[in-house]
């Protein structure tokens, strides 16, 4: 671990990225450029006193998890974050199961997307990131638990494994056989990792439907380009669906859009004024 240049890599990416660059306020009163130590910290989810220690020096070799944290509150590029991880004596680990980390680029590209509902899905469909739109229309994912937010679970299994049922959404034939294929692709790309072939294992127990698709051993389907919604606020929504592959980290980036003027169109903008606040609760 070289505690020097660490700190001295750490200070120089924190100076460069602004309060607005975070969602922070800048405030009236900063004596340094960019983030102070405790934002960093609190955005890395690790003690400010630790992070401190780090940039004078003085911390003992930070973990895998302290690091992947720390680089995505300074919003390092695959490039740096690599080298975050050399400089601290923890070269960064082969991916041993799907990615769930989102570049920050992608987060922010979702943000920009305010008239489409977009979500970010790993290689065995687990929703790892998500616009507020895409909250609005189908659930507030913050809300659930990991194994909750993984689709292909929920498609076949239901939430507590009470059957199948996945937003009231069209087409759940097609995206359960689509959804198998790729899983068993993933499958064969991540075979040590415990977390796929545990979901494997729970659909084949849980699933007949699963098993007859996994005994199939096709891995490519063909996709779905448009679906419909029952939303419990604004009726059906129909949405063209279009999937962006993020081919280094194994992900994919889904974008819902409406066809422009339609009545469609006009029920997402209004989900995008509601957001998930609940309606149906007594004042």
């Amino acid at each position: 671990m070289d505690r020097r240049e660490l700190a001295s890599f750490l200070r120089s990416r924190r100076e460069r990225i602004t309060p607005a660059d975070v969602g922070l306020p800048a405030g009236a009163r900063r004596r340094t450029p960019g983030l102070r130590r405790e934002e960093v910290a609190q955005l890395a989810f690790i003690s400010t006193e630790y992070y401190t220690r780090l940039e004078q020096a003085r911390a003992p070799r930070p973990s895998h998890e302290v690091l992947t944290g720390i680089a995505r509150a300074l919003r390092l590029s695959d490039a740096e974050r690599a080298h975050l991880h050399h400089l601290a004596g923890v070269p960064p680990l082969p991916p041993s199961g799907p990615p769930r980390v989102v570049r920050q680029s992608i987060v922010d590209l979702l943000q920009r997307l305010p008239q489409a509902a977009a979500f970010v899905l790993s290689a065995i469909y687990e929703v790892i990131a998500w616009n507020d739109l895409a909250a609005a229309l189908m659930e507030d994912f913050s809300a659930l638990p990991r194994r909750d937010r993984n689709l292909i679970r929920r498609v076949f299994l239901g939430p507590g494994g009470s059957g199948r049922r996945l937003y009231a959404v069209s087409g759940t034939d097609e995206f359960a056989r689509t959804s198998a294929h790729h899983l068993r692709a993933a499958a064969a790309r991540y075979p040590d990792d415990p977390e796929v072939t545990g979901l494997v294992a729970e659909l084949l127990a849980g699933s007949e439907e699963f098993a007859r698709l996994w005994d199939s051993h096709d891995v490519t389907a063909e996709p779905t380009l448009c679906k419909t919604l029952q939303h419990p606020l604004v009726g059906t929504v129909t949405v063209r669906c279009d999937v962006l592959d993020i081919t280094d980290l194994d992900q994919r980036v889904v974008i819902y859009t409406a066809a422009p003027g339609s009545r469609d169109e006009e029920a997402l903008r209004l989900l995008s004024v509601i957001g998930t606040q609940r309606m149906d609760v007594p004042g």
